[in-house]
C-alpha cells in the first residue's frame, strides 16, 4: 500500500511545461487517504478520486479470504483445482468448450492472434483504433510474424462492413499474405467504451463465414457489454470463434485474463502460453478472487454505468462551452471529454483537476483532487469502476464544476 502511495504521489507531483495561458496556482501539499479514515493526520488533506482506469479496482475482504484459502495445485502440471474451477466456470459461462487463465489482456490477445493465425507472413484485420493496434507494441509482428491491416474504426467501435471486403486477402494470389483472422474490440475503449451492436456482429460472422476467416474478440470489457446489453455474455460470443475477457479491470479481480474458445484452440493456446513465459505455479491464489468477482459481476458494473451517466449529466449542466461530452455515446463506464476552450489542453485541464488551490477551498470548503487522463492534446477520459461510490461521483462532478466556472474567466 505504502509503495502504491509513493508511485501515485509521484505522478502527482510531476509538473508538465509552464502554461503562459493559465497561471500556475497556489496548491496544498496532500497525501493520499480515504474519507472515511477518521485519522486526524489525514483530515486537512485532500480526498483523492481517481477515475483514470477500472484497472485500479483493488480485491475486496471476500476475495482476499478466498485467496487464503484457496486449494491450489501447479497450474503447469495442470493440477490446480481452483484454476479449473475458473477455467471451467467461463467455458460454461460463454457456452463455449474449453478455456485457459492467463496474466494479462495483452497475452490473451496475443496467444489468440498466434493460434488462429498460426504461419508467419499471415494477416489480421483489426480497427485502427483498437488495443491490439495501439497498445500492444505490435507483439502480434514482433513474436509471431503476423502483419496487422488496420480498418479505419468508426465513432461507434464498429468498422464498415462493406468495405471489410476489400481488406481480405485472395487466397489464390501468390504475390500476397493469407487474411488469417479479424478481430474486434467490445466494449471498444478508445471509442468510449462504446458496445457493439448484436446486429453487427451477426452480419460479421455471415460475412466472415463465406470468406472462412475466423474471427476473434478482444473482450476485455465483455461483461460490461453484456450488461448495457442486457444479455448472457453467451449471446455475444456465439458470433466469434475466441475471445480474451479482462477479469482485472471492472470485474474487479487482481490479476488475469480467460481465454475461451474450442478445445484444439485452447490446447494450442496452453503450448503458447508456456513459451511466452505465462505458465504460472500456484495461480489458483489469484483464480480465487476471480471467482469471488465473477459472482457479482452485474451488480457492480450496472452500477459504474450508472455512474458514468451521472457524472456526465452532472457536469454538462454548467459545461460553459469549456468541454464536449457525447452524452448518448456513454455506454458502459468510460467518458470522453473534448476540450473545447481555445488554448486549453486535456493536459493542463487534468493538471488542474488534480490540484486543490486555496481559493477553491475558500470557496467551497472542501479539498478534492480528481485524476484523469489526457488521452490526445484535446480529448481526456474518465472510467467509473467499483472503488467509487455515489458520494465520490457527486465530488468529482462538484470539482469539474467549480473548475469549468474558473475556466469561464480565464
Amino acid at each position: 500500500m505504502h509503495s502504491l502511495k509513493r508511485s501515485v504521489l509521484k505522478l502527482l507531483k510531476s509538473s508538465t511545461k509552464p502554461n503562459h495561458n493559465f497561471s500556475r496556482p497556489r496548491v496544498f501539499v496532500w497525501k493520499i487517504c480515504n474519507r472515511s479514515q477518521t485519522n486526524k493526520s489525514c483530515s486537512d488533506d485532500p480526498y483523492v478520486i481517481d477515475l483514470r482506469s477500472d484497472t485500479l479496482t483493488k480485491p475486496t475482504d471476500a476475495m482476499r479470504m478466498a485467496m487464503a484459502k484457496a486449494t491450489v495445485g501447479d497450474d503447469v502440471f495442470n493440477e490446480d483445482p481452483t484454476v479449473h474451477e475458473l477455467q471451467n466456470m467461463m467455458a460454461q459461462m460463454l457456452d463455449m468448450e474449453a478455456a485457459l487463465y492467463v496474466p494479462s489482456g495483452t497475452m490473451g490477445n496475443l496467444i489468440s492472434v498466434l493460434c488462429h493465425c498460426n504461419r508467419r507472413g499471415m494477416e489480421v484485420v483489426a480497427g485502427h483504433k483498437g488495443h491490439l493496434v495501439m497498445y500492444e507494441q505490435g507483439g502480434v509482428a514482433q513474436l509471431g510474424g503476423v502483419m496487422p491491416m488496420t480498418i479505419p474504426n468508426k465513432d461507434d467501435g464498429t468498422f464498415d462492413l462493406n468495405q471489410l471486403a476489400e481488406y481480405i486477402r485472395p487466397t489464390d494470389d501468390p504475390h500476397q499474405p493469407h487474411t488469417g483472422l479479424i478481430t474486434v474490440e467490445n466494449t471498444h475503449c478508445n471509442c468510449g467504451g462504446k458496445v457493439l451492436p448484436l446486429k453487427y456482429l451477426a452480419e460479421l460472422r455471415e460475412k466472415a463465414n463465406s470468406w472462412r476467416v475466423p474471427i476473434h474478440m478482444d473482450g476485455a470489457r465483455l461483461l460490461n457489454a453484456a450488461v448495457a446489453l442486457d444479455v448472457e455474455p453467451k449471446k455475444i460470443v456465439s458470433y466469434v470463434d475466441s475471445v480474451s475477457v479482462c477479469l482485472s479491470k471492472g470485474v474487479g479481480a487482481p490479476i488475469g485474463s480467460v481465454i475461451v474458445g474450442s478445445k484444439q484452440f485452447i490446447a494450442q493456446a496452453l503450448r503458447l502460453r508456456k513459451v511466452l513465459g505465462g505458465g504460472w505455479r500456484q495461480a489458483g491464489h489469484l483464480a480465487a478472487a476471480a471467482i469471488v468477482a465473477l459472482s457479482s459481476y452485474k451488480q457492480h458494473l450496472a452500477q459504474d454505468h450508472k455512474h458514468a451517466k451521472m457524472f456526465v449529466r452532472g457536469v454538462m449542466e454548467n459545461h460553459n462551452n469549456i468541454i464536449d461530452i457525447d452524452i448518448t455515446g456513454v455506454h458502459t463506464n468510460i467518458v470522453m471529454i473534448d476540450i473545447l476552450k481555445p488554448g486549453l489542453t486535456a493536459e493542463q485541464f487534468c493538471q488542474r483537476l488534480k490540484t486543490v488551490t486555496e481559493q477553491e477551498f475558500t470557496d467551497i470548503k472542501d479539498k478534492v483532487v480528481v485524476l484523469s487522463m489526457p488521452l490526445t492534446k484535446f480529448k481526456l477520459r474518465i472510467v467509473m469502476c467499483s472503488n467509487h461510490n455515489t458520494e465520490d461521483v457527486r465530488l468529482a462532478i462538484k470539482k469539474v464544476q467549480y473548475v469549468l466556472h474558473e475556466l469561464v474567466k480565464k
